[in-house]
């Protein structure tokens, strides 16, 4: 049975909306950690753990360099204020946009910031998906009302004293004192996320490193038969929980099952 949602009282609302989000495991997990110094999140998606649980110090890290920037933008006071409405038209005026910056090396900018949080908010069920030469590629979302924030102070408060890397899991300078939470992009067909493809080699790679890494830490996937088999042959602990299912292409929303495993 999905436990309900509470977050913790220091924690904010992650201000992306992201397929496989975690802000409803929180309360799952929250009591549960062992005590640390630095909560690591090496695959950080919109970062909806470490908003939540929102600790004094953490390391927060993506491969996919318009969500990097998007969060550093956020940590250095980025306010919204885009000339783009809700509609068709704008929609598909902001990703030519983007997909013109990204052509001319124009990467890490408020003004990409903004535009990667407008696509966001306004595409297709939150979707985060590029194609093979690194464009975005999410058609319009068709929703009645959408709240843009116009600033994010709140979070920035929180981010404040986290770094923010772009960088390959395995380069991350790992240390005593962390509890690393490990969210990699979920076994299934879908490995468009960022340019770089998560295969399943990617999946192995991932959780032999962190296996090996001898500091304590939670993992999270699908529990597919064959993540479950690795994480279990590695020495995990491993536990299932339903999960709600945010995106389905068949329109099944009932609960998925994610595999926990603890190190």
């Amino acid at each position: 049975m999905t436990r309900p949602l509470i977050l913790t009282s220091a924690g904010v609302q992650p201000p992306l909306k992201w397929a496989g989000g975690k802000r409803w495991l929180i309360p799952y997990i929250a009591n549960r950690l062992p005590p640390y110094q630095r909560l690591v999140e090496p695959f950080m998606g919109a970062m909806a753990l470490t908003l939540g649980l929102a600790p004094k110090y953490a390391l927060v890290n993506d491969i996919n360099p318009h969500l990097v920037n998007f969060f550093r933008q956020v940590q250095n006071d980025l306010t919204f204020d885009l000339p783009f409405g809700h509609s068709e038209a704008d929609y598909y005026a902001a990703r030519d946009r983007f997909n013109q910056q990204i052509n001319a090396g124009r990467v890490d900018t408020p003004e990409m910031a903004n535009i990667f949080y407008y696509l966001n908010r306004t595409g297709f069920n939150g979707l985060c998906r590029f194609n093979g030469k690194g464009f975005f590629n999410v058609p319009f979302g068709r929703y009645s009302t959408i709240h843009y924030r116009t600033d994010f102070k709140d979070i920035a408060v929180v981010l404040r004293e986290y770094q923010i890397e772009c960088k390959d899991f395995t380069e991350i300078d790992y240390s005593v004192g962390d509890f690393i939470y490990i969210d990699p992009p979920y076994d299934t067909q879908f490995t468009s996320y960022s340019k770089i493809r998560f295969s399943w080699s990617d999946q192995i790679r991932t959780a032999t490193f962190f296996a090996g890494l001898g500091l304590p830490l939670l993992a999270s996937n699908q529990a597919t038969p064959r993540i479950i088999d690795l994480y279990t042959n590695l020495g995990f602990h491993i536990e299932t929980i339903a999960a709600p299912r945010r995106i389905s292409s068949s329109g099944d929303r009932s609960d998925a099952l994610e595999m926990l495993a603890w190190k």
